[in-house]
């Protein structure tokens, strides 16, 4: 054929981490503490509500339902988020339902970014937000998390990775569209201080720039920290679009349940995308999570939420990785939110045969490496990085600690194992 097939949106952005690494993790025996997942089940309650729903006598759930949000879930997402907001949220105009937080990020920049529109993207960024500017038109721009220096023998944290606010003010001008905030952010597990959100709220309302809020591991903070919402932020609420996920509320990654919080003056483009892509997300799936929710509005803040428990369990899990890496050699950057936590491999280098020359980042191959030679999958943190900033950063891996207990003690064995060989013992 002589005419182009693919559209050229597309150039540049057909590589995904997630496929290349999911297939070597499903090649060979492998403790995959790679993809964010659960392992473990969803509570009984969770569970429950699904059954429940595709079991009713009202046949109608096993049908469409309303395409921008099934009533039952966009009337408790409204109530729910509401009272946290400190906003009165109209159900029908005020919340989208999507197919997970990956499509209702798809809807954002589809709906809201035009060519020649510039996004700012904080570094290190979840991989798809990059190629969705691009295939909106726009033009991502780069600002990164600086590591700053701690005490000798004091373990990094999270909150240790900040931004320079001269350098972001930098990078507002009178093409910036929108700003991309992650909070708690993955790949890092930074949650963003009411200071730094104040920054970033001063420099949108001053520039009239947009800001689309991927909260997705809103429940999931640690040691006593905060979650700020940037919308409910002075100024915030009319330019914000808060993007949450079922998946990471109540462990059902699978449901692919998400939504959209906002005004109804940038909520009405997302609804055109959606109803020009999925139309409408599964029936049962939105009934089942919004019985979750009402379960929690009740139970909001009490020692029987989930959102309080799930935040507990992990915290000990975290806990347990750090020391297992810490024993094998690593140094972990100590997450103060999400399912992930960052560690420095630099102590391998050196015990590492030299591995092929190739374009790909260090992290990424040394991965690769571990997955087939020591049967441990976890994440290149170069791949949250733009391309000129990756090598500078490929002494990271990260892992996943949302797994059962077994996971955890199988990769903390593999750990041990490893640090006897490398040490002659």
């Amino acid at each position: 054929m002589s005419k182009p097939i693919q559209a050229q949106r597309l150039e540049g952005v057909d590589k995904n981490i997630w496929v290349e690494f999911v297939k070597l993790a499903a090649t060979y025996p492998t403790v995959n503490l790679g993809q964010g997942f659960p392992d473990f089940p969803p509570p009984d309650f969770v569970k429950e509500a699904f059954v429940k729903a595709v079991s009713a006598e009202n046949t109608m759930v096993h049908q469409y339902t309303r395409a921008f949000g099934h009533p039952a879930l966009v009337t408790i997402l409204a109530r729910f988020f509401g009272k946290l907001l400190g906003q009165e949220l109209d159900p029908l105009t005020n919340v989208l339902v999507t197919v997970g937080a990956y499509q209702a990020l798809f809807c954002c920049f589809q709906a809201l970014v035009d060519e020649g529109n510039e996004v700012i993207i904080i570094e290190p960024y979840f991989d798809c937000y990059e190629p969705m500017v691009k295939m909106a038109g726009g033009t991502p721009v780069f600002v990164q998390l600086r590591p700053k220096a701690t005490e000798a023998g004091k373990l990094m944290s999270s909150r240790d990775w900040q931004l320079e606010p001269a350098e972001l003010a930098s990078k507002f001008t009178e093409r910036t569209k929108v700003i991309v905030l992650n909070s708690p952010n993955n790949p890092l597990g930074k949650v963003f201080s009411r200071e730094e959100m104040e920054l970033i709220t001063d420099l949108c309302v001053k520039h009239d720039v947009l800001c689309f809020s991927d909260e997705v591991y809103e429940w999931l903070v640690y040691d006593g920290k905060e979650h700020i919402r940037i919308a409910s932020l002075p100024g915030m609420w009319d330019r914000t679009i808060t993007i949450g996920s079922a998946g990471k509320t109540f462990s059902t990654t699978g449901w692919k349940v998400g939504w959209t919080l906002g005004p109804d003056r940038l909520l009405k483009h997302l609804r055109t995308v959606h109803q020009n892509s999925v139309y409408h997300c599964p029936t049962a799936a939105q009934e089942a999570v919004a019985q979750a929710f009402q379960r929690e509005f009740d139970n909001y803040g009490k020692p029987d939420s989930y959102f309080v428990q799930l935040a507990e369990q992990l915290q000990q899990k975290r806990d347990w990785l750090v020391q297992s890496l810490l024993a094998g050699g690593m140094k972990p950057i100590i997450p103060e939110g999400s399912y992930f936590l960052t560690a420095d491999f630099s102590e391998f280098k050196s015990e590492l045969p030299d591995l092929p020359d190739s374009d790909e980042p260090y992290d990424s191959e040394f991965i690769k490496w571990m997955i087939k030679n020591k049967g441990l999958a976890a994440i290149p943190i170069s791949a949250f990085y733009s391309t000129p900033h990756k090598r500078n950063f490929d002494h990271l891996i990260r892992f996943c600690f949302a797994k059962e207990d077994t996971t955890l003690k199988a990769a903390e064995d593999i750990l041990q194992q490893w640090r006897l060989e490398k040490t002659g013992q």
